[in-house]
């Protein structure tokens, strides 16, 4: 009895380490947390327990290319038992007995810690950077969540994609990728813009959101500024209009819009008028553009580092670029066919990036780089072949130093 109880635990050590190195990330506290907000909890011993649904979801969004039942066996995700693998049947009620709330939890609560924590320490004229757009992702074409999610119109608008959609707007810490906030909704039953009305209250204090000329409203430019020692910044479309009030320097003027008598209408908290700054620049042969923002003091935000600031917007569509090219490695849709499957899945997928993030902002500040300048194709794939050989060929107690050898691979990555 002695001996099998050993080799019991010995299965389960093995089985805890394959995690430990993310488990170092993410608290077993934040998951314990989730699990009881959401009410969640494993009533009797199952074999895939609420704890260890929560890696499998993580497992499915970092290896996309195996089927949720081998994630289960290579990464040694069930409790040991004689009975041999887990059944493929018994997955599917594992995952909906836990649901999306607690990978939503998750996500938000290491969110604001890890992406707003980044932000706060790489700070341009003092400000703490973010940038705000939207995405979309494909999502099997069951009933159930074409009839959720809807889909977005094709061609000219006559026909309709050949997958339900999800629309997706986050908030990301520029200078790192880390998500600091994320909606998302069916793309046939929401708009960008009204995802984003939930995430303006997410900028901290301090800091400067840059946004896609999409977000161009009055409501948010007023959202954004009227709350703490908050800032944006954006480029304006080709119709704005504004007039001059003062001369701020070459090409840098500052002007007054009208805010329209149907935004005040909708919102009677805006202004009639608002002051803000418009700076022209000309990009190589590119027609000249405009970008305006509420950075007034020329002195304390010159208008040339605005210029060069304002390319860094680019930043979070190479972070989706990374989600949805490399972490689901672009195939036609995510896995789940349920609508609660699906909003699990892409909180997982949302967390599984981060954790990635999360370990190349470290190795970065090791080798005293910019985040954004080590790979991020090359990071996925050592922690990859990290997860991998963990289910084969490492024996317990050695996480520490597997930990460090996947960081001093990473360096190389720059």
């Amino acid at each position: 009895l002695e001996s099998s109880l050993e080799e019991v635990a010995a299965s389960w050590d093995w089985a805890t380490n394959s995690f430990d190195r993310l488990q170092e990330n993410l608290p077993k506290e934040w998951i314990e947390q989730a699990l009881l907000v959401s009410g969640v909890a494993t009533m009797r011993k199952r074999r895939l327990p609420a704890e260890q649904v929560i890696w499998l979801v993580l497992g499915m969004a970092l290896n996309r290319e195996l089927p949720i039942e081998s994630i289960v066996r290579k990464l040694e995700i069930a409790l040991p038992s004689d009975k041999g693998d887990v059944a493929s049947s018994a997955i599917p009620p594992a995952r909906a007995r836990v649901g999306a709330k607690p990978l939503e939890f998750l996500f938000s609560r290491s969110a604001e810690v890890w992406a707003h924590a980044n932000a706060a320490g790489d700070r341009w004229c003092g400000l703490a950077l973010y940038g705000l757009d939207g995405t979309t992702i494909r999502v099997p074409d069951s009933d159930e969540n074409r009839s959720t999610f809807g889909s977005t119109k094709t061609g000219r608008g006559n026909g309709e994609s050949g997958y339900p959609m999800v629309r997706l707007t986050a908030l990301m810490a520029l200078r790192s990728h880390l998500i600091a906030a994320a909606r998302f909704e069916g793309a046939g039953v929401t708009s960008e813009i009204a995802l984003a009305k939930n995430l303006w209250s997410e900028i901290p204090e301090k800091s400067l959101a840059i946004i896609d000329r999409g977000f161009f409203s009055a409501e948010i430019f007023h959202e954004i500024a009227s709350h703490g020692d908050r800032y944006w910044m954006t480029r304006a479309k080709k119709n704005s209009k504004w007039k001059v009030l003062k001369k701020l320097g070459r090409s840098d003027d500052l002007v007054e819009i009208t805010v329209s008598d149907r935004a005040r209408g909708k919102n009677p908290e805006l202004p009639r008028t608002m002051q803000v700054r418009a700076i022209r620049y000309r990009h190589g042969g590119n027609p000249s553009s405009v970008i305006l923002t509420s950075l007034l003091d020329p002195k304390h935000y010159p208008a040339a580092d605005i210029v060069r600031l304002y390319h860094e917007r680019w930043e979070i569509e190479l972070g989706y670029d990374e989600v949805k090219t490399h972490l689901l490695m672009r195939e036609e849709a995510i896995r789940s066919r349920s609508v609660e499957g699906v909003r699990q899945e892409i909180w997982g997928i949302l967390l599984a990036y981060n954790l990635v993030r999360l370990e190349m902002e470290r190795v970065a500040a090791e080798v005293d780089v910019p985040p954004t300048r080590i790979s991020f194709v090359g990071a996925l794939r050592e922690i990859r072949f990290d997860w991998y050989m963990e289910a084969y060929l490492y024996s317990p107690g050695t996480s520490g130093k597997r930990l460090r050898s996947l960081r001093d691979r990473l360096r190389f990555l720059v």
